[in-house]
Formats: structure tokens, sequence, C-alpha cells
């Protein structure tokens, strides 16, 4: 498979922090206040390159493959029935090795979702976080109101069964950057994150690294179960997508009461299909089109309403003496470090550079 170039300004280097050996990508100063970056789903540390090299010069960029993604170890598996826990303690493993006590950390997407669980944990290792385009502290999937409520007691409709198509598997597997099959991940990726008619001018280093997606029944998709309701899948136990499942989230009383509390910046786009209050593969979406059949209406699997449920959990944080700001950019997609750089660099260094108590 063709490898992504990084760009200049990007030092790469392969660390063992005794959990996991993974690739991990720099920028700036060794001394440099340390900014910690955490990819998303089917995704790699070079999504962040554009981001790292322009920070101001007193910050150190720090991006890392995570488990189950581009160089990380294929030995170590994501075990699902612990939700992200197993990414978050890869996460503080790697900042112990490199001898950061805090950072300031930013999470794009499932790479915000590990954000979530890290405060619930590890809150105090945190200066200040960012959340781009996070999925939804509930979960992805398989939930029907603001609380967070499943569907169904086994939670149907999230987990591995979202991500299944055979031949959507096989052409990752198999490293297509073409754009003749529609089930491409090219495709997928132009429709889906960078919001048409964008395309990034990496497209194809972007392409490269997120086909380094390790695949497979313990890797992603993941594997599932079967349900006696619609859609008639369950999550299973192995992969990120099982990992991100509600039936595995943690108590979101955890995050709203975890101290000390840093402050949020949660970073979204407006156009966002990926993670939305109707997004794209969401059951109840797939099922309104008619793409997934016996769709029951919504008015037993209406879709998830993932910003809603974001923004309620937010707001609850904030009212325990937490602070969190929301920043929309109209007509942008799930990726508006990529899509809106310049506007996205200048929120983020404002934010950085802030004084803090």
């Amino acid at each position: 498979m063709n490898e992504s170039k990084t760009l200049p300004g990007i030092s790469k280097k392969m660390i063992s922090s005794g959990r996991i050996r993974t690739r991990v990508l720099f920028s700036g100063p060794d001394d440099g206040i340390p900014v910690l970056f955490i990819h998303g789903n089917i995704s790699t540390a070079t999504w962040w390159e554009e981001v790292m090299v322009a920070l101001p010069a007193e910050f150190r960029g720090i991006a890392y493959d995570q488990r189950g993604f581009g160089a990380a170890d294929v030995d170590k598996k994501i075990d699902a029935t612990r939700g992200l826990s197993d990414l978050a303690e890869d996460a503080l493993a790697l900042l112990d090795e490199l001898g950061h006590e805090r950072v300031h950390v930013i999470g794009n997407s499932m790479g915000g979702s590990v954000v979530w669980w890290l405060l619930r944990t590890a809150a105090e290792r945190f200066i200040s976080v960012t959340v781009v385009a996070p999925g939804s502290p509930y979960g992805f999937g398989g939930t029907k109101d603001i609380l967070g409520t499943p569907y169904y007691d086994d939670f149907c409709g999230a987990g591995a069964g979202l991500s299944s198509n055979p031949d959507v598997v096989r052409l990752i597997k198999e490293g297509y950057e073409g754009l003749d099959n529609p089930l491409g991940l090219r495709t997928a990726l132009r429709a889906l994150v960078y919001n048409p008619p964008f395309v990034p001018e990496r497209e194809l280093e972007l392409l490269r690294a997120s086909l380094k997606t390790h695949i497979g029944e313990q890797d992603w998709p993941g594997d599932m179960e079967s349900s006696p309701n619609w859609p008639y899948m369950a999550p299973g136990r192995w992969g990120i997508v099982n990992a991100l499942s509600p039936k595995y989230a943690f108590d979101v009383e955890e995050l709203i009461n975890t101290a000390p509390k840093p402050e949020i910046l949660w970073i979204r786009g407006s156009a966002d299909k990926a993670v939305a209050d109707e997004a794209a593969s969401d059951v109840a979406t797939l099922g309104a089109l008619g793409l997934i059949p016996g769709y029951p209406g919504a008015e037993v699997i209406p879709p998830q309403p993932m910003i809603a449920q974001t923004r309620d959990v937010l707001r609850r944080y904030a009212e325990a003496d937490g602070w969190y700001e929301e920043v929309v950019f109209d007509e942008t997609g799930h990726v508006p470090f990529i899509q809106r750089l310049e506007e996205f660099n200048e929120v983020l260094h404002a934010y950085l550079i802030k004084e803090r108590g």
C-alpha cells in the first residue's frame, strides 16, 4: 500500500509506551507547551498535520496513530466491552512515556469521544480541551432522545452492523484509491466528511492514511450480534465501532461531575453529515431513505439527536462549575480543521494562548 507523506515541519518516530507501539508525529520545539491531537475513526495522525505545523511557536504538537489504525501495533485490539478505555489508557500511557504531566488536548470525531473518556478519569492532566465534531457522550447510534435512552435494551441499531457492508470493507482492505466504484473510501470521504464540492489539497495523503485502518472482526468494523428488534443487529465485543456504541458508554454524570473541570471548546460544522441530529449513517436516516428495509418509522426509531445530546451534557457541565463554548462554521462538514483551516486556526490559537487560572 502507498504511504502518505508528511509535511515539512513534521517529524515522526515509532514509540512504545508499555501499552502499545505506534507512530507519533511531532511539530514545534522539543520544550514547547504540549498539545496532544487525537484523530477520528478511519483516520490517523496524518489528518492533523496542517494544524500542527501552524501552531504558535511556543507549542509542541503531538499526534499519534490510535490502536486499530495506521502504524499502531496490529496485535493490539480494542476490547469494546470496555468502551473507549483502551484508547484513553493508550493516550495517557503515551503522555507518561513522553514525560508530559499536563497538556492541551484536541480530538476530532471518535477522537473527541476518546476525550470524553479521558475527562471522566484524568481531567487533571489537561490544561484545556478542544473537541471538533465529537461523537455524543452517550455513544454513536441506538438512542432516541436528548438523555440517550436506547431504542431497546440490547442497543440494536448501534455497533459494527452500521459499517458492515462487505464491499466497503473489502475495498478498504485492498487499498482502493479510485472514484469509479461508489463504495470506495475516497467517494465516502468526499460525500460525508469533506462537504462537497470541497476537496482537500492533500486528498491522496489523507486517503492513504485512512486506508491503513486495521480490518477484521476484532478491528474495523468489528463483530456483531443478532437482535429480534429492527434493524436486527446489536453491538458485538470487538473493534472501534462497537466500542463507540451506547451499550458500553459511561454514565454521563461522571463527565458532568468530573473535577477539576478544564475549559471545553466545541467546534463543529453546520453541514456535518457524520455527526449530526440526522447523521448519514444513523439507522433511522438509512431506514427512512429505504436503504434498510422494514423501517418501523420515526415514532419507534427516531434519529439520534447527537448535537442536542452533546449540547445538553455540556450545558450541565457548565452549570456544575465548568465552562464551554460552541463555535459553528457555516457550510462546513465534519473536518473544519481541513475545510476551513485558516479560520479554524484563528479560533484555536486564541483559545490555546488565553490566560488560564
